[in-house]
Formats: C-alpha cells, structure tokens, sequence
C-alpha cells in the first residue's frame, strides 16, 4: 500500500515497489533531495530478516534503467538504495503500527520541559499526532511539535 503522496517520490515509488517486491523487499522509505550541487534520490528497504548490501544491490541494478526511462527527474542524480538502519526514521502510519509498544525518540522544534528530545514508548499514532509514555506519564505531541521520530535501538 502507497503512503508516498504525489511528486516525484510517488512516482519513483509506482515504479520501484513492482521490482522491490519481486526481491522480496519492502519500500520503507523514499527521499529526493538536493545537498549542496548535488541531487539525491535515496531509497531505503526492509525485510523482516534484515537487509544485507546484495539486496541494495540487487534492487538498484534493477530499478536504474526503467527510473532512466521514465525520466521523471530531469537533473543528474545519484540513486542510493540502503537499509534504513538503527534509528529508522517513522514516518508512515505502517511504520507507527508496527512499532507500537518500543522505544522511540521524538526531536522536539520547541523544547519542553528544557529538552529538544523526548523519549519513552511509542503507544499510538494518528493523523500526525504521537503518544509517548515517558516516566510512566503520557505525553501527546501533534505533527506542529516535532521534527521528526526515531526509532530508539541503540541498546549496545
């Protein structure tokens, strides 16, 4: 199911789920955005099992002629695929469904309580708005509160 709305992103997204899901990959999450000269259309993948750098692989090989011959983007790009990593970026509902109950970091636009982060765990999300359990208080922050949230798995 698409969660990428309009653009580019959902573009690339209708074309590279078909060959993502042929390798048994999920499509976690799309960004395209240009850092300094440079354009940059990442791709990021899931698997239950975990990615290793042949799925990256495999799936760039796959999707670099037919995003080519769309030609969606007109600028030079470089075209990343990784795993989105420890710390993945939740920024789906899918992603908040399947991660209920874990620990999560939110990155605060406007401090409270004299912090620019909270963590604690994630007990439930909708339409932007996000419920943290932290020191056993419940704290509601909407979609205007935060940059972004993090997954916490940084146990070493």
């Amino acid at each position: 199911m698409a969660e990428f709305k309009g653009g580019t992103v959902s573009k690339v997204f209708e074309i590279v789920e078909p060959f993502a899901k042929e390798l048994g990959l999920e499509i976690w999450d799309i960004k395209y955005l240009k850092e300094g000269a440079s354009y940059f259309l990442r791709i990021f993948i899931d698997k239950a099992e975990g990615i290793t750098i042949d799925d990256c692989e495999n799936l760039s090989r796959a999707i670099d002629e037919p995003l080519d011959d769309a030609d969606i983007i007109k600028e030079a790009y470089f075209l990343e695929v990784s795993s989105p990593g420890l710390g993945r970026e939740l920024s789906k509902q899918s992603h908040f469904d399947r991660f209920k109950g874990e620990k999560v970091k939110a990155k605060l636009y406007k401090a409270i309580n004299s912090q620019k982060e909270i963590g604690g765990i994630l007990v439930d999300y909708e339409k932007g708005n996000v419920i943290i359990k932290c020191n056993e208080q419940e704290v509601v922050l909407e979609k205007g509160d935060y940059s972004k949230i993090i997954l916490d798995d940084f146990d070493f």
